[in-house]
């Protein structure tokens, strides 16, 4: 009784998260992606980029991209506009401008089965396979299956305005390019400098040593093991030899379309079928291409 009068104060003074309740305004603009899905890393490099007389670090991300998952309600209403938001919500019509970050689900589920580790909800040991039948199932995420978030935005923004597609592995490939085209999207003077030191202050090799000294002031990692580190390899293709074929095949056999569509080549693609218990490809194909006729 006590904890739900608790929490009925907080909501009415603003001082829940509001998470996909969060008030929108028209000029938000949305740093969005499936989790792990390198949304820290963009959020470093747009943020360096917007702010470039402050160097941003893991004391002040969330006031230069708020978190609607980790700041109050009142805390988001008090965020100067237009507001750069960070969030791994699936399709909201309510977004108007967003930037979408998507990864190879093979590396996701690896970096996710590591932050599983690093928050202590599985066990070192923790089969992966397991772990991967439960991220095809959309269980180890509250923002739906990766193919279920990503399908959900490509289907209704992909190739319209007000949206802008960033692969993980093109900005690993070459950072300063795809910055660019986030200059643009945010009517930014497209300044070589200006997004060089972006990228030099954003690099992995940075944000360890941002982790090192400040992982205690971080919504993400303050409560979580100091042995298992937030910022790992930084790399593609890890869950080539991070992740066992059974796991390899459950995602290419959910997803094999999907992840066709947006250029990550499947390992196994004869064993690739087009329909699982949690997924139906030809239902991605039926929302990016529309029904045949």
């Amino acid at each position: 009784m006590m904890q739900r009068l608790i929490r009925g104060m907080q909501r009415a003074l603003g001082l829940h998260h509001p998470g996909r309740n969060l008030e929108v305004w028209p000029d938000d603009v949305f740093i969005l992606s499936f989790p792990k899905s390198g949304n820290t890393w963009t959020r470093f490099l747009i943020a360096n980029l917007v702010y470039p007389e402050t160097p941003v670090d893991f004391s002040n991300i969330n006031r230069l991209t708020p978190d609607p998952e980790a700041l109050s309600k009142r805390g988001m209403a008090r965020m100067p506009r237009p507001r750069i938001i960070k969030s791994h919500q699936y399709f909201d019509p309510r977004y108007k401008r967003v930037i979408y970050v998507v990864r190879d689900p093979r590396d996701v589920a690896l970096s996710q089965f590591h932050f599983h580790r690093k928050r202590g909800l599985i066990e070192d040991g923790y089969p992966p396979e397991k772990f991967v039948a439960r991220f095809v199932a959309g269980e180890t995420s509250p923002y739906g299956s990766w193919g279920e978030n990503v399908a959900s935005w490509l289907a209704t923004r992909e190739n319209r305005p007000g949206f802008l597609l960033l692969r993980y592995e093109d900005m690993l490939e070459d950072a300063a390019r795809e910055l660019k085209k986030v200059t643009s999207f945010l009517e930014i003077p497209p300044d070589a400098e200006r997004i060089r030191n972006a990228v030099r202050r954003s690099s992995a090799d940075e944000m360890r040593k941002l982790e090192k000294s400040q992982a205690h002031l971080w919504s993400s990692t303050k409560s979580t093991r100091q042995d298992v580190p937030f910022v790992r390899s930084a790399q593609a293709g890890g869950w080539r030899t991070g992740l066992p074929e059974g796991a390899v095949t459950q995602m290419e056999a959910a997803w094999g379309h999907l992840m066709t569509h947006l250029g990550y080549e499947l390992l196994f693609p004869a064993r690739a079928i087009t329909k699982t218990a949690n997924f139906d490809s030809g239902f991605v194909e039926t929302m990016l291409n529309g029904p045949s006729r």
